[in-house]
């Protein structure tokens, strides 16, 4: 045990697992909450079930190339997939359910309601670029609000007698609506596609009119998730932790030719430090790195799709009641190199709620 473990710090610092922060449906490289909801809430007690509410407010609406701001001007004249974005705000609520029988074992479930508006103009831009074309007349607006895709995560804390090293296991299912229009634009495939409903592109008949395949509130794929974590007591008063975790698609629903679509891998790792002085207040700061590869197939944007993104995260976690506590953080993207042209959120805001019983 590490010298500075206190009894309090020690209790805090074994048990139930609340696993990793949500990461539905990745269109981009920017659009997952990449923070790490466990060492927001800390480690429970002791054996027993905690339930957890989250939620995610990223707006992107910085356009961006590379490790640098981008015009609308230099993606119409200089085009990867030919699409203007305007933007994209993605609101996540999820539900965490989590259970840890003793110290070494935990599962955990994750259900995650999508709300997301993506406005771009669509068909509204050709060579050479002038301001006219961004018209609010120009300007298509698509909604999103559904069920998302549901992660199952089993970790397992038994590798130490501190039990302050973990891996985990877990799988991504196809649960939220997918698809979109096959890449002869001839039918609409997947599962409940949404639709743009504003704007020129609403009025072009279906399949037309429906939304990218990246946007929608699933992916179609079933992913397998690896992970590992680790924490420790660095000071009388600070805890120092670090995880990382990976996703990958194992089997994907929209596997046809014409009609493919696989999301791409995401690697995702956090570290950053707790100041436990007051267990009541606990401020917590975290540094959140991410990297995306491309999507892949006939329905994949794959030039605009994968990138590398850093997040410094001020937060603070408020004990409200013996076994609950309030979280949030801020998260300011700090580095990002893009592929193609992405909207980046200029900032992202979590807030939550846990109580143990």
């Amino acid at each position: 045990m590490h010298p500075c473990f206190h009894p309090l710090r020690r209790a805090a610092l074994a048990g139930v697992v609340i696993v990793a922060a949500p990461l539905p449906a990745f269109a981009c490289a920017s659009c997952g909450c990449s923070l790490s909801t466990d060492a927001a809430m800390g480690y429970a007690a002791s054996a027993g079930w905690r339930l957890s509410l989250q939620y995610d407010d990223i707006n992107q609406n910085a356009l961006r190339t590379a490790s640098r701001a981008a015009s609308p001007a230099q993606v119409v004249d200089e085009p990867t997939s030919g699409e203007l974005e305007h933007q994209t705000i993605n609101r996540y609520v999820t539900l965490g359910l989590a259970y840890s029988p003793d110290a070494d074992w935990s599962f955990s479930l994750l259900v995650p309601y999508i709300d997301r508006s993506h406005s771009s103009y669509t068909d509204q831009t050709s060579a050479p670029f002038d301001n006219a074309q961004l018209a609010p007349s120009h300007l298509s607006t698509a909604h999103v609000s559904a069920l998302g895709d549901i992660k199952f995560i089993t970790a397992w804390q038994g590798l130490l007698p501190t039990h302050n090293l973990g891996v985990q296991l877990g799988v991504k299912l196809p649960t939220g609506d997918y698809g979109g229009a096959n890449a002869a634009g001839t039918a609409a495939i997947g599962r409940h596609p949404a639709a743009f409903d504003s704007g020129p592109t609403s009025l072009v008949p279906s399949p037309g009119n429906l939304l990218d395949t990246s946007l929608q509130a699933g992916t179609g794929s079933t992913d397998l998730i690896i992970g590992a974590f680790y924490y420790k007591a660095v000071s009388q008063d600070f805890d120092a932790f670090a995880n990382a975790q990976f996703q990958a698609a194992l089997t994907h629903r929209l596997d046809h030719a014409g009609q493919d679509y696989r999301p791409g891998n995401l690697a995702t790792m956090s570290f950053g430090l707790r100041d436990e002085a007051n267990p009541d207040v606990v401020p917590q700061i975290q540094v959140n790195l991410s990297r995306k590869s491309a999507d892949q197939g006939a329905l994949a944007d794959t030039l605009d799709t994968a990138g590398t993104v850093a997040y410094l995260s001020p937060g603070l976690s408020l004990r409200v009641a013996q076994s609950a506590q309030l979280y949030g953080f801020i998260q300011r993207p700090v580095y990002s190199r893009l592929d193609g042209y992405q909207l980046l959120p200029r900032w992202t805001a979590t807030a939550g709620l846990s109580y143990a019983f």
